[in-house]
C-alpha cells in the first residue's frame, strides 16, 4: 500500500511551543502514573486518572477512538501492558496490578492540535532481579537513542546505537514495531525501527535535521522478539511469554543537544 504520509516536517518555533505543552501534559500524566501505580490497582483507575489530568490541562487523550486497522477502536486513554504485554494493552477494572508485575504505561495527548507520547515502565512492588535488569537496559537504550537525535546524524546511527546496546546486554528489540515521527498527527514520517535489519529491508536512512520531532520508543524483551496479538484486537504480547519493557519520549532534534519535549 501507497505510503500516503506527508514528507518529512520541520517544526516552526511555534509548532514546537505547541508540542512543549502536549508534552508536558504527558509528563504529569507518566509522574502521576508512577506515584499511583501500586499493588491493588486497577489498571481501569489509572486510566481515570489519566483523562482527567489530561483534560483538565486543556488537551485530548491521543489515544481514545485511535482507529484500530479496521476493527474496534482504542477504547482508553492510555495503554497498559503487564509482563508479557508490549503494547497497546487495554485498561480494564478487571485487571489488578500484583506484587512483582512490571506495567508499561503508554501515553498521548493533543494540545491545540499538536501531539506529545511518551511510555514508562514501573515495578510494581518488590520484582525479580531480570526485570530489574530489563527495565533498566530498557530506559539506557532510549537515553541512548536520544543522544544520537542531533542535527548532522542519521536515521541508521540511531537505530543501530539502540539495538547494538540491547543486544549486548542480553536482550532483543521488537522487530514489529517501532518508532515515528510525531506532530500534527500521532504517526508522521519517518518509520524508526529499533532493529535496523538487513540490507534492502532497512527504513529509508533519512538526515536528522533540526526542527525535527521524532518519538522514540525502544520495546525490548527478556526472550524472543516474536509477537503476536490477543483477540481484543489491540494488545500485544510475547509469543514465548517473556517480559517485555517499553520507555518511550518524544525529542526535538537541534544542532545541538537533542530537547525532550515530553519532560517536566
Amino acid at each position: 500500500m501507497k505510503d500516503r504520509r506527508p514528507p518529512v516536517e520541520r517544526k516552526t518555533k511555534e509548532q514546537v511551543a505547541l508540542m512543549r505543552q502536549a508534552g508536558r501534559i504527558v509528563a504529569e500524566v507518566l509522574e502521576a502514573m508512577c506515584q499511583r501505580a501500586r499493588p491493588g490497582v486497577t489498571t481501569a483507575e489509572l486510566d481515570r486518572i489519566a483523562e482527567e489530568i489530561i483534560r483538565k490541562r486543556g488537551g485530548i487523550p491521543s489515544f481514545k477512538g485511535y482507529p484500530g486497522n479496521g476493527r474496534n477502536d482504542f477504547p482508553a486513554s492510555i495503554c497498559t501492558s503487564i509482563n508479557e504485554e508490549v503494547v497497546h494493552g487495554i485498561p480494564s477494572p478487571d485487571r489488578v496490578l500484583r506484587e512483582g508485575d512490571i506495567l508499561s504505561i503508554d501515553v498521548g495527548a493533543i494540545y491545540k492540535g499538536y501531539h506529545g507520547d511518551a511510555a514508562i515502565t514501573l515495578a510494581i512492588g518488590e520484582v525479580d532481579a531480570l526485570s530489574q535488569r530489563l527495565i533498566r537496559v530498557t530506559e539506557e537504550a532510549l537515553n541512548i537513542g536520544i543522544a544520537q537525535a542531533r542535527e548532522g546524524n542519521h536515521l541508521w546511527n540511531l537505530i543501530r546505537a539502540i539495538q547494538t546496546y540491547v543486544e549486548r546486554n542480553g536482550f532483543n528489540v521488537l522487530h514489529e514495531y517501532q518508532g515515528h515521527g510525531i506532530g500534527r498527527h500521532m504517526h508522521e514520517k519517518p518509520d524508526i525501527p529499533n532493529y535496523l535489519g538487513e540490507r534492502g529491508q532497512r527504513p529509508k536512512n533519512y538526515p536528522l535535521l533540526s526542527g525535527m520531532t521524532l518519538a522514540l520508543e525502544p520495546m525490548v524483551v527478556a526472550g524472543d522478539w516474536r509477537t503476536k496479538v490477543l483477540e481484543d484486537g489491540w494488545t500485544v504480547v510475547t509469543v514465548d511469554g517473556s517480559r517485555s519493557a517499553h520507555f518511550e519520549h518524544t525529542v526535538l532534534v537541534t544542532e545541538g543537544d537533542p530537547e525532550i519535549l515530553t519532560r517536566l
